[in-house]
């Protein structure tokens, strides 16, 4: 696939700088990528909700944030563009309901299920036709839900809450991750073995609210000083490079992909503290969900479950055969590294979910901590009915 030069580029999201994160994977892109998988979307004009643009990641690196007016901007022009596009999806010349689903990122791991299930003929079985698309640079996955320009988006939970807390008419209808399976990296070198040797050193990454609140209190609750974390912004940067030339100290990777680059590709030293070996500190979370709108729910529950039940059957044959899922992926994306993508099959088909009869299934007390540790950070103000964003009606178990 070539060498480390050429970074992946990341996109715009709903509400960035406001509950900012890491992104769900690192990619390199080579020219479009994937054959059918990823179509590009078309950069939007400003009746599409192109005047948004500005406001998030417009290239390889990170330009200007908006804090926490940028929810209400966006609500605001998602709720004046809601009736302009079509929650109701169209049937095709073979009879078949044409279902548009917008990824978050390049084609990753992360998106598995989907390909499998479309590759394996099980989206057209149901009497859909699936077309998986690529968000362009300008795109937002929920501001795209709730104005009809897709039916299904790649999201997260820390971007549905807001968007709910502030009217946004969409739903997370599963998680694609059981738990969340982010973790702290530094070198070995360094000398940090836990979290609270983190005070005194410097954290590269995003520079949003979310990192530093989550970092912020894992130092704390293991007794160290918070204040003493240098955040340093380094946007799109080769984690790689800046770790081993001492331009920061530690970073937040995702296990399932960096984690593997770092160990098995890399080669680095490294010690990594899991995200979820600290839920006494820090919630887990649901990263990433599969989101659609409300509207869609109500005017076709029909093609929602259809499409919900193939997509799960996806999973559930990544769990069974990652071989086959990473095969899938491949096939749509065939420029992403193969050795990375079937070592990362093989690790996400062991995390997708313990159970996989339940795959997808989300528990309100995943939702009303993460929601809790939000607003006590600042990113999400009053009450927020944890009920309206998200429901496990469509994945069953």
């Amino acid at each position: 696939m070539g060498g480390r030069a050429e970074r992946p580029r990341y996109f715009h999201r709903p509400l960035e700088g406001v509950v900012p994160h890491r992104p769900g994977v690192r990619r390199r892109r080579h020219g479009r990528g994937a054959v059918d998988g990823a179509v590009r979307c078309r950069r939007r004009d400003r009746a599409d909700g192109g005047t948004l643009a500005a406001r998030g990641r417009t290239g390889p690196v990170v330009r200007r944030r908006r804090r926490v007016a940028l929810i209400s901007a966006v609500t605001v022009a998602a709720l004046t563009l809601a009736g302009c596009g079509s929650a109701t999806p169209k049937t095709g010349a073979d009879g078949h309901r044409q279902i548009t689903v917008l990824l978050d990122w390049t084609p990753n791991t992360n998106h598995s299920g989907i390909y499998l299930a479309k590759a394996n003929g099980w989206y057209a079985k149901a009497g859909l036709d699936v077309r998986i698309i690529e968000p362009g640079a300008n795109s937002n996955g929920l501001q795209m839900l709730t104005t009809g320009k897709a039916d299904f988006a790649i999201s997260t939970e820390e971007d549905v809450t807001p968007a709910v807390a502030q009217g946004l008419p969409v739903i997370s209808v599963a998680a694609i991750l059981q738990h969340n399976t982010s973790s702290m990296v530094a070198l070995t070198s360094s000398g940090i073995t836990r979290p609270r040797d983190l005070a005194g050193k410097v954290y590269g990454g995003f520079g949003g609210q979310l990192e530093k609140a989550l970092v912020q209190q894992l130092v704390r609750c293991d007794g160290g000083d918070p204040s003493h974390i240098k955040f340093v912004q380094v946007g799109d940067a080769d984690y790689r490079v800046g770790l081993t030339k001492h331009f920061y100290d530690f970073v937040w990777v995702f296990d399932g992909w960096e984690g593997i680059q770092f160990t098995d590709i890399d080669h680095l030293h490294t010690v990594t503290m899991p995200f979820i070996r600290y839920q006494r500190c820090i919630p887990d979370w649901y990263t990433p969900v599969i989101a659609t709108s409300q509207k869609l729910i109500n005017g076709d529950p029909k093609d929602v479950a259809a499409f919900m039940a193939a997509t799960k059957r996806g999973y559930q044959e990544a769990i069974a055969h990652p071989r086959e899922a990473a095969s899938a992926l491949l096939a749509a994306a065939p420029d992403v590294d193969r050795t990375l993508v079937e070592k990362s099959a093989g690790y996400m088909s062991t995390h997708y979910t313990d159970d996989p009869s339940r795959w997808g299934w989300q528990q309100p007390s995943v939702w009303n901590r993460m929601t809790a540790f939000l607003r006590s950070a600042g990113m999400v103000t009053g009450k927020v009915d944890v009920s309206r964003a998200f429901t496990n009606r469509f994945v069953g178990g």
